[in-house]
């Protein structure tokens, strides 16, 4: 056996195992390159094949050949570490690369770019292989050479259509016309459909517009979704239903028959009446309908477009900001007539925006809001551009200017309901479908539609008799006649509602307790009637008689004074239980 049999190697790399032996012969094999003189390693491997196994230089050559493996190895990391560093030395003592915005290519191989309020013409390096999109941002050289694209940037100033110019640019500026600008679309919108009022991120430069922003007030401009909503489910409205039906279906459903007798179709429309009795039921209603009737008639497909505005969501501290929203409101619909959709704009609490105007500086917001929304009612191509719907408590305070014929063309008065129209409403509110007293049911043959109509029956009669626990109001007259006022006479559909809704939880609460079949009996409805007028604060508390005209039908002029029967005066007069 050889006497470096003692020693093994793993790698190439000699690990001696007992301190001042000689390396293995066996342990390095014989290096492929050998023949190549440049390589030293390859050439000990070349001198250890050529001498004897017994020479005693054969360790002597294996520790050179560790010894240079070693300080080869160290010369590569040595290496690689210069080669690093001159690139960290090379990027930091580079000059920046430049920012700019493409603006276009006026032919190929050329980019128009803005760098800093500067245009240039550039090179573009042929090695971009993706197409530049107008408004991204990309990377110049020294050479102003464009070099890389950095897309579209994330952040910027946000600005407002004031105007969409014929060749697809945008004029962008503040309001009132202070300070305006005229931008380029960016290649992410030059198909969008963009809007006057519409919100859009501009580039840091002013030159583009990137994204069309949609805030929570434009994406939805107070639009509402319609449920089926079929005119028998208004109960208690003959008459505002039939004018409703004359004044708006029949001009869009018999066209021809209008443009024959050369019937100029009205453009809007004033629902006015007490609180409750279904203004906006019926706004709801007749846009459903109406669509219905529509696609009936023509065969065409049609879809409303319910736009539900409450007066004081258009009011703003701001000068201006009032008149801005009503534009939009109307250029939303106008815009969601083009696209298909037959609008429906409907106002709710009109008289709170379109009151009568005053000289007082208090009153400065409606000065200006009234002769706004006179501008693009005049803007409106009657039925066939938008409805325009009007509903308020209080008509006498909207200013004559808003309804004279020509804008609104048409007042719908909305009446609380007579016996028969609360008895309806009360068979709305009492489906078949309801759970009734069991005792009740069976007297009525098991019949869920005869036990609802007896139900309905009771309740209005407790509603509309006249007796001392029904007295609720007492109206003094110019003429010196007084007039008593019942429960019944302020009855309104959100009223019977309510009762209904509260029978319905006395008989829930009641099934839970006793775990029995119960269902609405004729008690649960009685107490119900008692506990809305009782216990909930329904008509105003004062006794000023301004309050009270808002729910009477009397002529304000012909008022004294209103009188609530209150529970002290009940007591005292007929020893009445207390009404409110």
């Amino acid at each position: 056996m050889s006497d470096h049999s003692k020693y093994s190697f793993k790698d190439d790399k000699p690990q001696r195992e007992p301190k001042k032996s000689a390396p293995s012969e066996k342990a390095y094999p014989v290096s492929a390159s050998w023949g190549d003189e440049s390589d030293a390693v390859g050439s000990i491997d070349r001198l250890i094949a050529m001498s004897a196994e017994g020479d005693p230089r054969r360790y002597e050559l294996f520790r050179l050949r560790q010894q240079v493996q070693e300080r080869e190895l160290t010369l590569q990391e040595a290496k690689a570490a210069i080669e690093k560093m001159e690139d960290v030395l090379k990027k930091v003592t580079a000059p920046a690369n430049r920012i700019g915005v493409y603006l276009g290519s006026p032919k190929k191989g050329i980019a128009h770019v803005a760098v800093g309020g500067s245009d240039y013409y550039t090179n573009i390096d042929p090695r971009l292989s993706n197409e530049l999109n107008v408004g991204t941002r990309v990377l110049l050289n020294e050479a102003f050479c464009v070099i890389g694209d950095l897309g579209y940037e994330a952040s910027g100033p946000v600005g407002k259509i004031s105007d969409l110019l014929s060749d697809g640019r945008l004029r962008v500026g503040e309001e009132h016309g202070t300070r305006s600008i005229v931008l380029h679309r960016s290649s992410h919108l030059k198909e969008k459909t963009l809007k006057h009022g519409d919100e859009i991120r501009i580039d840091t430069g002013y030159r583009v517009a990137l994204e069309h922003i949609e805030t929570k007030e434009q994406r939805g401009h107070f639009l509402e979704e319609v449920p089926e909503m079929p005119w028998k489910q208004i109960g208690g409205q003959t008459e505002a239903i039939a004018a409703i039906k004359d004044a708006i279906e029949m001009p869009l459903v018999y066209p021809d028959m209008f443009k024959k007798f050369h019937y100029t179709t009205p453009k809007g429309f004033l629902l006015y009446g007490p609180p409750g009795c279904g203004k906006t039921l019926i706004g709801k209603a007749t846009a459903y309908n109406l669509t219905l009737k529509l696609k009936e008639t023509t065969g065409k497909t049609v879809q409303h477009c319910f736009i539900h505005i409450k007066g004081p969501e258009i009011l703003n501290m701001w000068v201006g900001e009032s008149e801005r929203m009503v534009r939009e409101i109307f250029a939303a619909a106008r815009e969601k007539r083009k696209e298909g959709y037959l609008p429906f704009l409907f106002i709710d609490e009109a008289e709170s925006i379109l009151g009568t105007r005053r000289a007082s500086r208090f009153h400065s917001m409606t000065s200006t809001l009234v002769p706004m929304f006179c501008s693009e009612m005049d803007g409106i191509e009657s039925l066939h551009d938008v409805v325009v719907i009007l509903a308020s408590n209080r008509a006498d305070l909207i200013d004559p200017a808003i309804l004279r014929p020509g804008r609104i063309d048409r007042k719908i008065k909305v009446q609380r309901p007579t016996m028969e129209g609360a008895e309806e409403i009360f068979r709305i509110y009492l489906t078949n479908d309801l759970p009734f007293d069991p005792a009740t049911q069976k007297s009525h043959s098991n019949s869920a539609a005869k036990t609802a109509d007896f139900l309905a029956e009771r309740a209005v009669n407790a509603l509309f008799a006249h007796n001392d626990e029904n007295r609720f109001l007492e109206v003094a007259l110019r003429s010196g006649r007084k007039d008593m006022l019942y429960r019944g006479d302020l009855i309104s559909g959100a009223i019977i509602a309510s009762i209904v809704d509260r029978a319905k939880e006395t008989a829930l609460k009641r099934a839970i307790k006793s775990k029995n079949d119960e269902g609405v009996s004729e008690e649960d409805l009685l107490h119900a009637i008692q506990s809305e007028y009782v216990e909930n604060d329904i008509f105003p508390p004062t006794d000023i008689t301004e309050d009270w005209l808002m729910l009477l039908d009397h002529d304000p002029e012909n008022v004294v004074k209103v009188s609530p029967i209150r529970a002290s005066r009940a007591h005292e007069k007929k020893g009445v239980s207390r009404v409110v």
